[in-house]
């Protein structure tokens, strides 16, 4: 975790947050491929956050930003 967001020596707030996120995203999908062949829901940001579909969807979003923002950043972008 910790090289993720040390890369290029960048040890902001924000890109640790954004590591953390893309972790959870990464961890979400592959629920959600294993439920798939289970026969279940293991979406757990949907079983965690369904009652508060605004909420669910501002997770989503900020899970692609952080990749995107990983992904500037890997292209030789800054992180901020």
């Amino acid at each position: 975790m910790d090289s993720c967001c040390t890369f290029g020596g960048d040890k902001s707030a924000l890109c640790k947050v954004a590591c953390w996120l893309i972790l959870i995203g990464a961890i979400n999908w592959g629920l959600i491929g294993v439920g798939f062949f289970l026969g279940k829901d293991l979406d757990v940001v949907h079983m965690v956050l369904a009652t508060l579909p605004q909420v669910e969807n501002i997770v989503y979003i900020l899970i692609g930003l952080a990749a995107l923002m990983k992904i500037v950043k890997l292209s030789g972008g800054k992180c901020h």
